[in-house]
């Protein structure tokens, strides 16, 4: 639609998550209207995130360091280990300020639709870290939906026979939901985890 350096620009914005066509072009237009500063910045904040960010050789989280700000503390419970799919679990868990132990990012969740099966998937290394008998729970916090419930059942079989604790963050109604509006699978769910009142 527009011609060279600009319409390059909308189609890298496009290719990112989340940006549609309309965002794509929208961001685009908003860079050319900032002033070269800003521009010059946002440039050199990505290329620097490119240049030092990295995965932690523990947990694979991301990191500017060997080994990530939660490994590297030793408040952390190291007898309690988070299953996650990507870096941003752990973000998103943390938040919560509920669990205090380790992490392990999977890279991603099983998906034989995609190509993507255990040894595309960080198990190998889950498991070498489990060897040393030090963690006796594992949390699985996949995502609910097929592939993350997939890599779930997965794991909980892998995972059989170690004497561990192995669990799952529990899912159901949200706060505020109507039950008119949820599916089949989540009121399951939520029948299956109910508590005492």
């Amino acid at each position: 639609m527009y011609e060279g350096a600009l319409q390059s620009l909308i189609d890298e914005l496009g290719r990112l998550p989340g940006i549609g066509p309309k965002s794509a072009q929208r961001i685009a237009f908003h860079l050319l209207q900032v002033d070269d500063a800003d521009a010059r910045r946002l440039a050199a904040t990505i290329q620097r995130v490119r240049d030092t960010v990295t995965t932690c050789t523990t947990c694979f989280n991301v990191s500017e360091q060997s080994t990530c700000r939660v490994c590297r503390d030793e408040r952390r419970d190291p007898t309690v280990l988070c299953v996650v799919e990507e870096a941003r679990d752990v973000v998103a868990i943390e938040r919560t300020r509920e669990f205090s132990g380790r992490y392990h990012v999977l890279g991603g969740a099983l998906s034989p639709i995609d190509g993507i099966g255990p040894d595309q998937l960080r198990v190998r290394e889950l498991v070498a870290r489990l060897d040393d008998g030090s963690i006796t729970e594992v949390i699985l916090a996949t995502n609910p939906n097929a592939s993350g419930e997939a890599t779930a059942s997965f794991l909980t079989r892998s995972l059989d026979g170690r004497g561990l604790r192995v669990t799952r963050l529990a899912s159901g109604l949200p706060v505020g939901g109507d039950l008119d509006y949820a599916d089949e699978v989540t009121l399951s769910r939520a029948f299956a985890g109910r508590r005492e009142a």
